[in-house]
C-alpha cells in the first residue's frame, strides 16, 4: 500500500516532519536510514525515512520523492517479523516464503491496510 500526498512548505523536510508527528499523533515515530527498500542519494550514501509504528506489525515509512511530496508505505516495522512476513520483490522465494505470504495474504493483511489507512489520516493535517 503506497500513497503520494503533497505536504505544505513548512514541513518540507523529515526533520519537521517529525516534529509535527510527535506533536499530533500518539504512535511512534522515528527517523532512519531506509532498510527496507536500500534507496541512496547521488553520493551513494543510504537514504533516510520517517518510520510510524502502530505495534511491530503495522507501521509507515515517509520519504521525499521531491520538494513537497511524500511516499507513505506500508512496511511492517519489526526486522524480525518483516524477514517472515514481509516481501522482496528481487528474490526468489523458497516455500517457507511462499507460505507465509499465503498466511500474511489471510490473517495479516486487513489488518495491515486498517492501520495505514488510520496512520496515513495524521498526514491529512500536514497536506497542502
Amino acid at each position: 500500500m503506497e500513497k503520494l500526498i503533497k505536504v505544505k512548505d513548512k514541513y518540507n523536510s523529515l526533520d519537521l516532519l517529525l516534529d509535527f508527528l510527535k506533536n499530533e499523533s500518539s504512535y511512534e515515530s522515528s527517523k532512519m536510514y531506509d532498510s527496507w527498500e536500500i534507496r541512496t542519494d547521488s553520493k551513494g550514501l543510504m537514504e533516510q525515512c520517517l518510520l510510524i509504528k502502530k505495534s511491530s506489525m503495522h507501521g509507515i515509512k515517509v520519504f521525499f520523492t521531491d520538494k513537497n511530496t511524500v511516499k507513505i508505505t506500508q512496511v511492517i516495522p519489526s526486522k524480525v517479523m518483516n524477514a517472515i512476513f514481509g516481501t522482496n520483490k528481487n528474490k526468489r522465494q523458497n516455500i517457507f516464503e511462499l507460505v507465509t505470504s499465503k498466511i500474511k495474504g489471510v490473517f495479516v493483511s486487513a489488518s495491515q491496510r486498517k492501520a495505514f489507512k488510520e496512520m496515513k489520516t495524521v498526514f491529512n493535517r500536514a497536506s497542502a
